[in-house]
């Protein structure tokens, strides 16, 4: 077991050694890769020591993905991670680099732990440790996509009190924001996002379709949607908001009876599974230790 064990602590130490010591060298920014460089006659500026985060991102950089600069082009993990809220471009070498370090974690366990003999652990630990981080980011994604959705209404009816009082639509999607910040802090922030993007100079349009993006939630869709056709066409900001918060509601009630009716069918495996045996037991098992009684004698006696 020792043997084993100085095995795979020596392999994952080369393993460690040589990454870093490869991103270090690689990064141009690195104090290594700087004195490596002088040594072999190229110049290099003197530069601060970097902080612990920027080494860190030098060090993920290489397990990144090239990052388009269109938000049309945005990868697929890059719109998973908006939609998470994680909009950072640096977020991405760290989900890359969980994925990589459960893998390499799940192998060095099973390694330890079992040995190098059963072939399916080896194979399938760190399989599952690869997809652990992508699962959990799918189900931050539902987490604040179902945030958004319940904070919506509350929204929908703010955003028409301020119309109604004379605000303009930017204007009333900056105070709404402020307003659900502590109630509805996601919701909030991109109001805030959008509100941004509209002070920076993009059209009305074009920051409501990001929203729509970012968040992923079709009933944020269909609201951008809406205002995106009253904008131009000219009509009542208010009564397209009221009109659209009205259907709303009835969307709601009707996904909400469609889940009350799949609650029916959702309780017959608990019910078979726990619930009838039980009552098998109590109600047929006296009977049945009944007739035990009865017959044990007769059958013996034959």
């Amino acid at each position: 077991m020792l043997p084993l064990i100085l095995v795979v602590v020596v392999f994952v130490t080369i393993v460690m050694a040589v990454f870093a010591f490869g991103a270090a060298a690689v990064t141009p920014s690195s104090v290594l890769g700087a004195r490596l460089r002088a040594l072999g006659g190229q110049k290099q500026p003197v530069e601060n020591r970097p902080a612990f985060r920027e080494r860190m991102e030098q060090a993920l950089d290489p397990l990144s993905k090239a990052i388009p600069l269109s938000p049309a082009d945005v990868s697929r993990t890059r719109a998973w991670l908006i939609q998470a809220g994680f909009r950072d471009a640096i977020d991405v070498n760290y989900y890359f680099g969980a994925r990589l370090l459960m893998a390499a974690a799940g192998f060095a366990a099973v390694a330890l732990f079992s040995g190098f003999d059963n072939v399916f652990l080896l194979a399938g630990v760190p399989g599952l440790g690869f997809f652990l981080p992508r699962f959990i980011l799918k189900r931050m994604i539902k987490d604040r996509q179902h945030r958004i959705r319940i904070g919506l209404p509350d929204a929908l009816d703010l955003t028409v009190i301020c119309v109604e009082a004379g605000l303009a639509l930017d204007q009333a999607l900056m105070r709404v924001g402020q307003d659900l910040h502590h109630a509805h802090p996601d919701l909030s922030e991109e109001f805030h996002l959008v509100n941004l993007e509209m002070r920076a100079g993009k059209p009305r349009a074009e920051a409501l379709r990001n929203l729509g993006e970012r968040t992923g939630v079709d009933d944020i869709r269909s609201l951008v949607g809406t205002l995106i056709q009253t904008d131009r066409f000219g009509t009542s900001v208010a009564q397209a908001l009221r009109v659209h918060s009205d259907s709303l509601r009835t969307e709601r009630r009707q996904r909400a009876e469609e889940q009350a009716a799949k609650t029916t069918i959702k309780m017959v495996p608990p019910l078979v599974i726990f619930v009838l045996p039980s009552i098998i037991f109590v109600t047929i098992g006296p009977a049945i230790i009944e007739l035990i009684r009865q017959l044990g004698p007769v059958s013996g006696g034959k």
